[in-house]
């Protein structure tokens, strides 16, 4: 494992009343993704502006590659990118001119403003469309460029921050095939979403945080062994619900949830449980079965219970 780029250690802030950060820890190794999540308010967000230098913590410490984020911050600034929840590119503007406009902004010499901006329109496909304006760009394309904005400097550290919200599936695949590329080349990218397929798919470890703090961490396949196989049951008749569900809940040591009108759906603890076995005590107990399965839970189901919030039970 790489030692950590990124370091949260104790982070608090507060507006007015409302704690946004109740003492956040995160470590990211360098060259991986780390996916942020957690329910709208938890204080992702605000994390990450702490660790882009946007905004000050109340009391903790936080460094980017060895420098802290609020003693050391112009440091910190030459070595991180963020590309925020809205696009900040110039609509008017070509992709070009926009990329070029970034890195003068960044100090670049005029020369190599423009060698970079053409490198990267090259690298990620939008070469094509370099001399449109970016108003009439898709959204995809337009928050494309605004990832590729934040690489003018070539971070080490790149912050995204929901990047594909409101994208359609095609959109969202591009974003996601250029965040791979970048952390094939060494960046580290520390990734907040609400899309739990996102975060399976791209990260490498997971945060999930709420209420300020983060309260589980691990790959995808560690969270979701912390809650066990799933058992779904489907039944044929709907009066056959509630037996299926003492029959579950006695397997699980816990109510099932209703899934839809006919199907249940239980954490199953620990590991051995044999699909057969399921199915002849469902049969003893007279409950019509259209379908049982085991499976292992999706992300979105760690979610859901690490964050407190579960579908109805029966």
């Amino acid at each position: 494992m790489a030692d950590p780029i990124v370091i949260a250690e104790d982070l608090h802030k507060s507006f007015g009343d409302t704690h946004a950060l109740r003492g956040l820890d995160l470590r990211v190794p360098a060259g991986s993704v780390c996916g942020v999540l957690g329910p709208n308010g938890a204080g992702k967000t605000t994390a990450v502006r702490i660790l882009a230098t946007l905004s000050d913590p109340d009391s903790g410490h936080a460094r980017i590659a060895g420098f802290d984020v609020t003693r050391d911050a112009d440091k910190v600034r030459a070595r991180i990118g963020l590309a925020g929840q809205h696009a900040a590119v110039d609509e008017k503007l070509t992709g070009r001119s926009n990329l070029r406009m970034f890195g003068r902004l960044y100090h670049l010499p005029r020369a190599q403003a423009r060698r970079r901006a053409d490198e990267l329109l090259e690298r990620f496909g939008l070469m094509d469309a370099a001399d449109r304006p970016v108003g009439g760009y898709s959204g995809g394309m337009r928050r494309r460029l605004d990832v590729v904005a934040s690489l003018i400097l070539r971070p080490q550290v790149l912050f995204l921050d929901e990047p594909t919200t409101g994208l359609d599936p095609r959109s969202r695949g591009e974003i996601w095939d250029s965040i791979r590329e970048l952390v094939a080349d060494g960046t580290t990218v520390l990734l907040t979403t609400q899309y739990l397929d996102e975060a399976d798919q791209l990260a490498d470890d997971i945060a999930v945080v709420d209420h300020g703090r983060v309260v589980a961490t691990g790959t995808p396949d560690e969270l979701k062994a912390t809650i066990g196989d799933r058992l779904d049951v489907e039944v044929e008749d709907p009066s056959s619900l509630q037996a299926a569900a003492t029959v579950m809940s006695g397997l699980a040591g816990a109510d099932p949830a209703m899934t839809a009108a006919d199907r249940l759906s239980v954490a199953l603890p620990g590991a051995g449980t044999r699909l057969a076995d399921i199915v002849l005590e469902l049969d003893r107990a007279g409950v019509s079965m259209a379908d049982v399965s085991l499976r292992r839970p999706t992300l979105d189901e760690v979610f859901l219970r690490l964050t407190g919030r579960e579908k109805e039970t029966v």
